[in-house]
């Protein structure tokens, strides 16, 4: 049974939904008509006042927009920053950390590339990278061993966006906590199809955005910061809208703002602001924790419904870390298979030789079924015959 139907009520204000079967919102979220109503109001705006609109209307909001982050993730908003995107909050954060000290970040060879590359290119850093036993998740021992006092960031995913393994973010908190090290998170893949609470995860930094689950578009990072860790978090990678009294316009005196603010790059992209603040809203109204139980259990369905169908998959043993991020094969010709469910109406992704289906809470069983029943016909019979890592 999946739970919470009612929230198939919310299918109206998606357009998208109309015109296709989508099951990629681990790529991009669909877009809310408030989102495209929201939009054009920004434009309304740009419109009428011109520049006067930063004092006026933009400014506020996005305060407003860090309130609905901060609100969404049980934070305060003093803990909240927006940012372009996780390569520049990862630059940002990065720019804080005393590796002179303590050289090294563990990461996974899992995590998405940014999360390595912007320790790589960095000649200060002693990176060391995990590697997967199974495939699909990361054995806790390994993060246990890798964290020393030498240690100065664990930084990888919540959820990992080729496998969807959700991991023990409590556990790695405690290692990296009791070494002296610091907890970075990337949530990107998380935030939205699990109810999040960066706090209880144990998590020093935790970084997520409107492009995926929760529904904005691109062009935005939403960064949160423990209260906690500000003061020992001074970036260098610094911009006028990370420094305090940013409109006093001093060339002579650079101080930080006392919040997460300092990690802010530049001017925020306000279309997306706009577009995002929207997505949030859809989100606190349908309810997080409705919205996660809903989205894991379209999950679950996808993937028991694909085993029947013979289609082999590459998920988490435990089921308890498994998410709504499922991947199919390994399969011969992944991106043709998908181009292939695109004739038919039918929006996935790939990833290597897997297939990527992601339902959110707006998807209903009849359209799994009918997307792996329409992929399982592009699936050679000799690929269906072996389900490994289940």
């Amino acid at each position: 049974m999946v739970p919470h139907p009612e929230l198939e009520e919310w299918r109206a204000e998606f357009p998208l939904l109309a015109a296709t079967t989508y099951l990629n919102s681990c790529s991009l979220g669909a877009l809310p008509r408030r989102g495209m109503a929201a939009l054009e109001a920004f434009v309304g705006l740009w419109n009428r006042y011109g520049a006067s609109a930063w004092y006026d209307r933009w400014l506020t909001h996005l305060d407003e927009l860090r309130g609905r982050v901060a609100r969404l993730w049980r934070a305060r908003p003093t803990e909240i920053a927006l940012l372009p995107s996780v390569s520049a909050a990862l630059g940002a954060v990065g720019s804080a950390l005393h590796v002179r000290r303590r050289p090294r970040i563990v990461v996974a060879e899992l995590d998405f590339p940014t999360q390595i590359y912007a320790w790589m290119a960095r000649p200060d850093v002693e990176l060391v990278r995990l590697p997967s036993d199974d495939g699909a998740t990361i054995d806790p021992e390994r993060w246990r061993q890798a964290i020393d006092d030498r240690t100065a960031a664990v930084v990888t995913s919540h959820v990992f966006y080729a496998t969807g393994a959700v991991q023990d973010l409590p556990s790695l908190a405690t290692w990296a906590h009791d070494a002296g090290a610091l907890l970075i998170v990337d949530g990107y893949q998380a935030a939205g199809q699990l109810d999040v609470d960066p706090r209880v995860l144990g998590a020093d930094v935790y970084i997520a955005g409107p492009l995926k689950w929760l529904l904005g578009g691109p062009g935005l990072a939403y960064l949160w910061v423990r209260e906690e860790r500000l003061d020992e978090l001074r970036p260098t990678l610094v911009s006028w809208f990370g420094a305090d009294d940013q409109f006093a316009f001093r060339p002579d005196v650079f101080r930080w703002r006392p919040d997460a603010r300092r990690f802010e790059l530049g001017t925020p992209a306000l279309p997306t602001a706009y577009t995002a603040a929207a997505g949030l809203d859809v989100m606190l109204e349908a309810g997080p924790a409705r919205v996660a139980a809903r989205t894991q259990a379209l999950g679950a369905y996808t993937a028991a419904a694909a085993q029947r169908l013979g289609l082999p998959l590459r998920q988490a043993r435990n089921p308890a870390q498994r998410s709504a991020i499922v991947l199919v094969g390994p399969l011969s010709d992944a991106a043709d298979v998908v181009r292939g469910l695109a004739r038919q109406g039918i929006v996935v992704d790939h990833r290597g030789a897997y297939v990527r289906v992601s339902p959110h809470f707006y998807n209903t069983v009849e359209e799994i079924d009918r997307a792996l029943a329409a992929l399982a016909a592009l699936v050679p019979e000799r690929e269906r015959s072996v389900v490994p890592n289940s």
